[in-house]
């Protein structure tokens, strides 16, 4: 399954709308995405969304879409 990852680059500061990242990477689930993140990253995970296939094929149509391995 692909996750997309909404976060803040540094956990020290105070997360703000404006800071906000994403990323997208293949996991089974919602927990080992976030596992991954948390081990191989500084970032503060602000949210874990799977997406479905309607919702990855409009993400895809982005130029900033890059799955993440890790």
């Amino acid at each position: 399954m692909i996750f997309k990852i909404t976060y803040q680059p540094n956990k020290f500061e105070a997360p703000r709308r404006e800071n906000t990242l994403s990323l997208y990477i293949e996991a089974a689930d919602a927990v080992e995405a976030r596992r991954l993140i948390e081990e191989n990253t500084e970032y503060n995970v602000e949210f874990v969304q799977e997406l479905d296939e309607k919702h990855l094929a409009y993400e895809q149509q982005s130029a900033d879409f890059k799955l993440v391995e890790f």
